[in-house]
């Protein structure tokens, strides 16, 4: 693992994933994803597999490439704003208080998700929505790029160095690495590669994170 950044007398700030780092939808993507394989006569188990490790245009080019990716693209998304307004979804635990005790302006949401969703699991959740929420159709290159966390920087007004990633998943640990940040994983067994630091859970890593948003050097508490 790399040394960790963050400047003496600066303003931390802190950017999270959503899904798999504050909420919990494994479930929901499994069950929207088995969905849409049953409406083209896929193998769910299949189409999830391929779905968990690449975006949803080259996912349709892999499963289904006879078919007309627009199309493709359509339903999953009806399928999704479906889910949103009935499916059931639980934050991590740690997850509300966490950013309940953040400072107003310092943290930020960072999805390949779009914001109506998250807002939509947030207030499903009880989750706080911060000022600042960078989606899909926010940067024209999703995740492992290092524009989506960028953005978020420079909407808070923050220098990348300053910035702290939370993540789960490793195109977003290496979007964030990319972008010059510190990067700690969350809620997986072992550590994603690259992570400056690996906790189990959120609930463990808060007060942490905590700790390094009021640290003067803007280090963590061992």
């Amino acid at each position: 693992m790399t040394s960790e950044g963050g400047r003496p007398g600066r303003t931390k700030y802190v950017l999270f994933d959503v899904d798999g780092t504050l909420i919990d939808a494994v479930s929901n993507q499994r069950r929207v994803w088995g969905t849409w394989a049953q409406r083209y006569g896929l193998d769910p188990d299949e189409v999830y597999r391929v779905a968990l490790r690449t975006r949803p245009m080259d996912t349709f080019a892999q499963v289904a490439a006879d078919r007309d990716a627009r199309e493709c693209l359509a339903v999953l998304h009806e399928l999704e704003d479906e889910d949103v307004r009935s499916g059931v979804y639980t934050a991590f635990d740690g997850a509300s208080e966490l950013l309940c005790s953040l400072p107003p302006g310092a943290w930020a949401l960072v999805t390949s998700n779009y914001e109506h969703r998250v807002r939509g699991r947030f207030l499903r959740t009880g989750l706080q929505v911060p000022d600042v929420i960078v989606d899909a159709a926010a940067v024209e290159e999703g995740k492992p790029s290092p524009m989506p966390y960028l953005q978020a920087a420079a909407r808070l007004g923050a220098e990348p160095g300053d910035c702290l990633v939370i993540e789960d998943a490793p195109s977003g640990v290496r979007s964030g690495l990319r972008a010059g940040m510190t990067v700690w994983g969350v809620n997986a067994p072992d550590p994603v590669e690259g992570v400056h630091r690996h906790f189990l859970s959120l609930r463990e890593a808060a007060p942490h994170i905590l700790a390094r948003m009021t640290s003067p050097e803007g280090t963590a508490a061992v």
